[in-house]
């Protein structure tokens, strides 16, 4: 299936020894990183027959693990420090004519600097997908052909004839889970098609996969971007921008740079969030195809091309004929799930990107109807005494927070954690009307503390200074404890889990067993 691991005996033995120059691959490449990306380019570049390094930093066991399997494929795996001191993904090796870097690496890294000063180029993992979207085509033909000739199902894994088109998402918050809806939406139109990008499976190994597809729901994130030059999708969305990431990209002016390159050469349409004009500003800076269009997304009634709300009705007056007159019904507010106005954007996006595909009205509906949200994301946990409680962990910022809160009143807000350089008055002033009291964790609870302080002095809050497993617990107690019949008790941290947590989904974990303990003592 299109999920497994590329073979490189599938890419060896199908696409035959010129394969890298056919897709405009060098010879020698350097792969930053020994992550998930990370191995799935290297396997795949060296099946087309590259000679591969991969260079990291780490050193560990699992580190040495990663590297012993690659090294069976003939890649070779440099670790930790070299002879002399220096950090393996610090030089570049000599010869190398490409670097394939994971997302997360810095643009600023010795290792690029060495690059740029040899005048070799860096990419990322969806740089490489996007270029070997032909070579995908070209394995599964090749499959075909064997199947047939060994007697096998020739028409197994078969789609469209050439590459899928690319529907790709990016924006500050709201990314993974208009993906995940504009998948269903395209899968209820009968389409072939995965989430992927920076979520679920390496988009490398989808493209070289046996599946074919009709279509991809491509999330990225501004890292991605800032490393794929050459991608042209069909149709993009923006959903949103607020600071985020700066320490990477070194401006928000940056940031918004990389964000608007997924709108670089599109085809049919560039989608953008009426309520955000930074959005539309960037599909009128990009550079695209004769005849695409621009199409906003709003929560209001939408004007002419934008899709919007009208009555509790999800409308279209872009992809319809006489626009200026016409709207088309697509769904209504409560088959969006959950019916909280950024997740309405959420769905206004994926439907708009799945009408640029020619995805009917009715496939909408029932796509909408049939997402489910992951877990931690805005969450419904349980309701104890009167009192909601739901988990959106996955607010790690203040932008997110601010969504989160602004689909629940009154709140009992948990919040708290790492800031990562954020501050948090704006987002207090939004939702001090919202708030019945608040509970404060982690590290950097203080600033959040300091923002409630000046902004909402009415707001009672609770500071709890502890760090231990326990925390939790007591912080949903305080909130049970303060809300009142009706509330929400609502985990919208706003910051970062690392202080107290592996990640966001061990606290919202956290969160729901605190309340099922909660809610078992009160049986």
């Amino acid at each position: 299936m299109g999920s497994r691991q590329v073979s490189t005996t599938d890419l060896a033995g199908l696409l035959g020894p010129d394969a890298l120059g056919r897709y405009g691959l060098p010879g020698r490449i350097t792969v930053a990183g020994l992550g998930i990306s990370g191995i799935s380019a290297a396997r795949a570049l060296a099946g087309l027959g590259a000679k591969v390094t991969v260079v990291d930093n780490g050193d560990g066991d699992a580190h040495r693990a990663k590297a012993a399997e690659l090294a069976e494929l003939g890649i070779e795996v440099r670790l930790g420090h070299l002879p002399g001191g220096v950090r393996a993904g610090e030089a570049l090796p000599e010869g190398t004519e490409l670097v394939v870097t994971s997302p997360g690496w810095q643009p600023e890294s010795p290792l690029f600097r060495a690059a740029a000063e040899a005048g070799v180029d860096v990419v990322g993992d969806v740089e490489i997908a996007w270029r070997l979207r032909g070579a995908g085509v070209e394995l599964r033909a090749a499959r075909r052909a064997a199947a047939a000739n060994a007697g096998g199902d020739a028409d197994a894994g078969q789609a469209a004839a050439g590459p899928a088109e690319w529907l790709a998402i990016t924006g500050t918050n709201g990314k993974t889970t208009t993906t995940q809806m504009l998948a269903s939406i395209l899968k209820a139109a009968g389409l072939k098609t995965a989430a992927v990008g920076n979520i679920g499976t390496p988009i490398i190994d989808v493209v070289l996969g046996e599946e074919a597809y009709d279509v991809l729901a491509v999330e990225l994130s501004s890292y991605q971007l800032h490393w794929a030059p050459s991608l042209r999708a069909h149709s993009a969305a923006v959903l949103n921008l607020a600071p985020d990431h700066l320490d990477w990209h070194g401006s928000m002016e940056a940031y918004a740079a990389d964000k608007g390159r997924i709108y670089e050469g599109n085809t049919v349409a560039c989608v953008y969030n009426v309520a955000d004009p930074a959005t539309e500003a960037l599909v009128v800076e990009a550079d695209v195809e004769e005849g695409c269009r621009a199409i906003g997304f709003t929560l209001g009634a939408p004007g002419p091309s934008m899709l919007g709300v009208v009555d509790g009705i999800l409308v279209d007056r872009a992809f319809v004929e006489n626009r200026q007159k016409n709207a088309q019904e697509l769904a209504e507010v409560k088959d969006v799930n959950p019916p909280a106005p950024h997740n309405i954007a959420n769905a206004l996006a994926a439907a708009a990107l799945a009408r640029a595909f020619g995805v009917a009205p009715r496939a909408v509906r029932d796509g909408l109807r049939d997402f489910r949200p992951d877990a931690h994301r805005v969450a419904y946990v349980d309701e104890v005494a009167g009192v909601t409680y739901i988990d959106d962990s996955k607010a790690t910022n203040t932008h997110a927070a601010e969504a989160s809160l602004a689909a629940f009143e009154p709140v009992v807000w948990i919040a708290g954690g790492l800031a990562k350089g954020a501050t948090f008055d704006e987002l207090v002033r939004k939702s001090r009307k919202r708030l019945r009291a608040a509970v404060l964790i982690g590290a950097d609870r203080a600033l959040i503390a300091e923002a409630l302080a000046r902004h909402a002095p009415e707001v009672p809050v609770v500071d709890l200074d502890r760090t231990d497993t326990g925390a939790m617990l007591a912080a949903v107690r305080e909130a049970a404890r303060l809300a009142e019949p009706g509330d929400t008790v609502l985990l919208a941290p706003a910051c970062a889990s690392m202080d107290m947590f592996a990640n966001y989904n061990k606290r919202g974990d956290a969160f729901a067993d605190a309340v099922r303990e909660l809610s078992a003592e009160g049986a």
